[in-house]
């Protein structure tokens, strides 16, 4: 069997919890960390899409990571945030049970995930990071998504950023026929 030469250098992370696990996702696809705000739902979309908020103008779309990987739902508490991250060219918002911290930690601590644990839907775990007696999942959060869900999240996006404005007043595209 051929090992895998390991990296030199390190990697900085973000790390979050969800269900009593911690996960790990590059710094650099992170562009802020939010307290929830209120969650606009929208019909039809998948159970793990809690729907859009409007963020300084932006729409992005929420997605509960609980919901996504298969775990037991929880309600939302004072430590739950939302990661905004930057995926495949589209900002989303991740519900996160709480952040703790960003490290850095030395790739060769990162060991690729057993091949037992290796599956279709598995596909967005990138490896396992070692901290000491820790573990840190590490997630590819271009892969969190299929393809049709990042098309999917664009238009709907794109769609409704058209009603929202850049500065203040109402996000109603036609106020022309207003009832007293």
């Amino acid at each position: 069997m051929i090992q895998e030469k390991k990296q030199e250098g390190t990697s900085q992370l973000v790390v979050f919890s969800l269900a009593n696990e911690e996960y790990g996702v590059a710094i650099g696809q992170v562009q802020e960390i939010i307290r929830p705000q209120g969650i606009t739902r929208i019909p039809g979309m998948p159970t793990f899409i809690e729907g859009v908020i409007n963020l300084r103008g932006k729409i992005i779309p929420i997605i509960d990571l609980r919901d996504r990987f298969g775990l037991a739902q929880k309600e939302a508490d004072a430590n739950t945030r939302v990661v905004v991250a930057e995926v495949s060219s589209q900002t989303v918002g991740l519900v996160v049970d709480s952040v703790s911290e960003v490290l850095r930690l030395a790739n060769d601590a990162i060991d690729p995930l057993p091949p037992t644990i290796t599956s279709i839907e598995g596909e967005y775990l990138k490896g396992v990071g070692k901290l000491d007696r820790r573990l840190i999942i590490l997630l590819d959060l271009e892969k969190v998504l299929t393809d049709l869900e990042k098309s999917t999240l664009e238009k709907i996006s794109k769609t409704l950023g058209e009603e929202v404005p850049t500065s203040g007043g109402s996000a109603k595209k036609d106020t022309s026929s207003k009832v007293e």
